[in-house]
């Protein structure tokens, strides 16, 4: 007789709404007329992330404890619900966002069900409990959006960004699952709780299993030197595509980071710590200076995902619980930042019909004032200006390495701070100092009905990233009870 496990439906909820919104707006692309789709498919998405997001917080708050369910595949705790919540907030805000975008071809079904489902495959990451539930969540997520950034393959560049994300994330997920496999051979099991008890001490396949595992995560959350797929990418995908990414697919990327080198490789800390830092300076190098010479607004966003890489890997370097709030704090503003600021920039793409770049970003603050109040938020946020959440999660990132002694880490961070502000008031200086070369073109109109989603995503975006600097405390406390459930 075969037993089967216990099934936590809790646990699987947020997955299982954004699963049957990807079914249900799929269905949409052949049962409902045409004139209708594109209205019907973005509701059931929109309805699936908003799902997620209650069922997240849920269990949140009904999970004081962390333990291992269905057969110890997932992680019943208030981290991975942390996690969740920051994943459906920014599918939220994308799903807005995304409405609005224009395409040659009718493909409204497709491109929200292929947006749940990415949605769906990095809360399941997120909530792993063993290596192997972790590589198929990593898949589920990494094949939405593979075909999510090619999916307007009428343009050449999309068609490019999909396929080198597709190279490149598929030899990623090959080198994690490599290093799955040495890890495995090395203590006879896969559970995430039980490979530190196993593991034998200074074990040459083990070592040589982490090196891969931490090459894997640091592929998918673009730091250097394994970022060279970001640019092309995010320049070639939709704009709103790129920002999902950018905050969504760098935050599961990195607490799921932290939690796998917590919890199976406490042993070797001295040795993720230590790589941690290097990939931190590396991405804070290649990040701020390769950005300062960008022209394409995408292209230098892109730049400034890497550079933000650096910092978050400061809780990483970090191993402590200090660490991880700091880090679950910071994404909490920078994914709102990050979904706002692609947002703005498809805004402009759509009224110009041609890439958003610093030269054609001229009297942009002039032509929509709110908008551009907004643009400069969200760059003073991630330059980590005061009276934004980025200047609170900076503080509290660089206070977690300072503990830990990693005191010339914060003298690069520093110094980086300071290098990134010429590309940041760059763009301040581009949309409100720059003369416009057609004064007619920046005579004031009302807003067409496809970008007011656009602007109440970007209006909730800017709530967030001030809100966070204000309601400080409330989120540092949701951070510090799913940071208590790490071992650190």
């Amino acid at each position: 007789m075969i037993r089967t496990p216990a099934i936590d439906w809790l646990t699987l909820a947020p997955s299982l709404a954004l699963l049957a919104a990807t079914i249900a707006s799929l269905m949409s692309a052949v049962l409902v007329p045409e004139r209708r789709r594109k209205n019907v498919s973005w509701f059931f998405c929109l309805a699936g992330y908003a799902g997620a997001f209650a069922a997240a917080a849920i269990l949140f708050d009904r999970s004081p404890h962390s333990r291992g369910v269905i057969a110890n595949a997932l992680f019943r705790d208030r981290y991975g619900a942390l996690a969740a919540m920051i994943v459906a907030g920014v599918g939220l805000l994308t799903t807005l966002v995304y409405y609005g975008e224009r395409s040659t071809v009718d493909r409204v079904g497709e491109r929200f069900a292929l947006l749940a489902s990415a949605g769906g495959g990095m809360i399941l990451f997120a909530q792993s409990a063993n290596l192997l539930t972790l590589f198929l969540g990593l898949e589920w997520l990494s094949i939405s959006l593979y075909v999510l950034c090619a999916l307007e393959r009428e343009r050449p560049e999309a068609i490019e960004a999909g396929f080198k994300y597709l190279i490149v994330g598929g030899f990623s997920s090959a080198i994690l699952v490599f290093g799955a496999a040495f890890v495995y051979g090395a203590t006879g099991t896969l559970n995430l709780a039980q490979i530190a008890g196993k593991a034998p001490s200074g074990d040459l396949f083990l070592v040589t299993g982490l090196a891969m595992i931490l090459v894997g995560f640091a592929f998918k959350a673009s730091a250097a030197p394994f970022h060279t797929w970001t640019p092309d990418v995010y320049q070639g995908a939709a704009t709103p595509v790129s920002g999902f990414m950018a905050g969504a697919t760098k935050a599961v990327a990195l607490l799921v980071a932290l939690r796998v080198l917590s919890l199976s490789f406490s042993a070797q800390e001295h040795l993720w710590t230590s790589a941690a830092a290097v990939l931190a300076v590396a991405s804070l190098v290649v990040g701020n200076l390769a950005a300062l010479v960008q022209r394409d607004l995408k292209r230098m966003l892109a730049y400034s995902s890497i550079s933000h890489a650096g910092f978050l890997l400061f809780a990483i370097a970090a191993a402590s619980s200090l660490g991880t709030r700091a880090l679950l704090y910071y994404l909490i503003p920078y994914g709102a930042a990050s979904v706002g600021v692609f947002a703005l920039a498809a805004l402009h793409e759509r009224e110009l019909g041609e890439p958003a770049t610093l030269d054609n970003l001229a009297g942009f603050g002039w032509r929509r004032p709110l908008s551009g109040i907004a643009l400069w938020i969200f760059m003073l946020s991630f330059a980590g200006f005061p009276l934004t959440g980025g200047f609170v999660g900076k503080v509290y990132l660089f206070a977690a390495a300072y503990r830990s002694g990693w005191t010339w880490l914060l003298i690069v961070g520093a110094v980086a701070t300071l290098v990134s502000l010429g590309y940041y008031l760059a763009v301040v200086r581009a949309i409100y100092m720059r003369p416009v070369p057609d004064e007619e073109a920046a005579a004031k109109e009302e807003p067409p009905l496809l970008d007011r989603m656009l602007s109440t995503a970007v209006f909730a975006a800017v709530v967030v990233t001030v809100g966070s600097f204000f309601a400080v405390q409330p989120l540092i406390d949701l951070a510090k009870h799913a940071a208590s459930q790490l071992p650190l």
